[in-house]
């Protein structure tokens, strides 16, 4: 009996579940590990904010916001030029300027300066003027009754632009003795002259000019400033006739015979003419603004206007003397 209690006794198993590490386990290096990493890497971006300057900044902030935009549209040597962000290469991270590439080499800039541009502008200007004096020449070459008068058309290149000047010929005048009235074959040139200069933007300044043969009524009536204003604004109107459109025309003046031609000769016929000119654009501006070209810059053969002479009797009619020719 004792026998078989034995056999019937229970069994008992014991399990022992092991706990956590012990006080000194390895668990905590892991984490440690972590924090330094992540530690490291905010002092490394907070280094690297400290030295980019505002403008770089600035770039990355734009390249950010709109990268596709800023990687087509640069100008620079590539998306990390400086014209956008920051620019690649550079070895030296304390420099106040941001980083640079080797060697400092600064990309070319797209832009001109002011001084360049206008010189530009004046260089396709004058080439422009150029070609326009080539074309009134072939013009009047071209014409048989034109060019009977080559030898009265005179083409120039002033500070103020391309003038044309039609001169008085002996037994060959532009207009009637003492008179606006334009003779036949000067009405042609004129018309002619009108629908070449339409072809141009240039602005027109006309200008008449007698010579110093003066008015029996002196200087009190009808004198060679009215005359040379008249003479001009009808030059003006056979220009229209010729397709010249109206708004081309800046300005009409007469000059009398304060700018002679031939000042050895102030009643040379070669001093009454009617001058043309295609104004250039500094020419234009300074008409638009009302001021006077510099001294420097004007052309020689202007002259002050000559004291005005005392004034003869005033009973007498003016009269378009035939001789001299006016």
């Amino acid at each position: 009996m004792a026998g078989d209690a034995k056999k019937l006794q229970p069994i008992i198993v014991k399990r022992v579940r092991k706990g956590g590490h012990a006080a000194h386990g390895g668990a905590w290096k892991i984490a440690y590990a972590d924090f330094v990493t992540a530690m490291m890497a905010f002092f490394l971006l907070m280094w690297l904010i400290g030295s980019t300057t505002d403008g770089d900044k600035k770039g990355i902030a734009d390249y950010f916001a709109a990268p596709l935009k800023i990687a087509l549209l640069s100008s620079g040597s590539g998306a990390g030029d400086s014209s956008h962000v920051l620019k690649g290469g550079g070895q030296d991270l304390t420099r106040s300027a941001g980083q640079v590439r080797n060697g400092d080499v600064e990309a070319p800039r797209g832009t001109a300066s002011v001084r360049a541009l206008k010189a530009e502008q004046l260089r396709a200007e004058i080439s422009r003027l150029e070609d326009l004096k080539r074309k009134i020449e072939q013009k009047i070459e071209s014409n048989p009754r034109l060019a009977g008068l080559r030898s009265q058309i005179l083409l120039d290149m002033t500070a103020d632009g391309l003038r044309i000047q039609i001169v008085d010929a002996d037994g060959r005048p532009m207009f009637a003795s003492g008179s606006a009235d334009v003779q036949p074959y000067m009405r042609e040139l004129l018309q002619a002259l009108g629908g070449l200069l339409a072809a141009v933007p240039n602005r027109l300044t006309l200008e008449g000019h007698t010579d110093a043969a003066s008015f029996s009524a002196g200087e009190r009536g009808y004198s060679n400033w009215e005359l040379s204003a008249d003479r001009a604004n009808a030059s003006r109107r056979e220009m229209l006739l010729g397709a010249l459109p109206e708004g081309q025309v800046l300005r009409v003046q007469g000059l009398a015979s304060s700018v002679l031609q031939v000042p050895a000769d102030p009643r040379s016929s070669a001093n009454r003419r009617i001058s043309i000119i295609v104004m250039n654009r500094d020419a234009e501006e300074r008409a638009l603004r009302g001021s006077l070209m510099p001294l420097e810059a004007a052309t020689p053969e202007v002259a002050p206007a000559p004291a005005p002479q005392p004034a003869a009797p005033p009973a007498a009619a003016p009269s378009s003397r035939p001789e001299p020719a006016r």
